[in-house]
């Protein structure tokens, strides 16, 4: 059964297993989550279940989204996601969904924005090839053949320097160590993108194969 959840990412620490190993995690708060909207095949064309996450400052609100809040009887939301894998049957709107929709085990895909790191060259960014570095070379950290002269134009997908970061990223098959209720805490194994205090996706994984 697919599950998701919105949370913020805190940070990372390390917690002791049972037989004393070091199991890196890290700290996900995801506190309550409300059902903004059910949509259906007949009304917008696709199913998918709308959830919620951190209330909007007052002065944030426009009518629209405060519209929009109130139908699930709660108040505008920072941060809002679609999840189409989630049943609908399962969700009433205004319904809370909170960390215990998990359990410890659980492996799941977490979604979220990567750093920014700014304009990088090909090398950093593409993960290229340096030239060599002597024997009067002139050639070392340039991005390559811009590709054939017949066309004479720069072929579509060629991989140059650019802005680096600041992409949708989503890390595959992390396991869930532990679910705290009283904390709204997820603790998850491993490192999940974004910056601390960034919006991320917690969902069911779609590649997950039992063992």
């Amino acid at each position: 059964m697919a599950k998701g959840i919105l949370g913020r990412k805190i940070g990372m620490t390390q917690i002791f297993a049972e037989n004393g190993e070091v199991i890196p995690v890290t700290v996900i708060e995801a506190t309550p989550n409300v059902v903004l909207q059910k949509k259906t095949v007949e009304g917008e064309g696709y199913e998918a279940i709308q959830l919620g996450f951190a209330d909007k400052k007052e002065s944030l609100i426009n009518k629209p989204a405060k519209g929009h809040a109130e139908k699930a009887k709660t108040t505008p939301k920072r941060f809002v996601k679609e999840f189409r894998e989630l049943n609908g049957a399962e969700y009433e709107i205004g319904q809370e969904v909170k960390v215990d929709t998990f359990a410890e085990g659980d492996i799941v895909d977490v979604t979220g924005t990567s750093k920014g790191k700014g304009f990088a060259g090909s090398i950093k960014r593409h993960n290229q090839s340096r030239g060599p570095m002597s024997h009067g070379s002139r050639y070392h950290r340039r991005p390559g053949s811009m590709g054939p002269v017949d066309p004479n134009r720069v072929m579509k997908g060629k991989a140059l320097p650019g802005r680096m970061g600041g992409e949708q990223v989503t890390m595959q098959n992390l396991e869930i160590v532990r679910v705290d209720t009283e904390r709204n805490i997820l603790l998850v194994k491993g490192n999940v993108p974004g910056a601390r205090k960034s919006y991320v996706t917690i969902k069911t994984a779609v590649k997950a194969t039992a063992e």
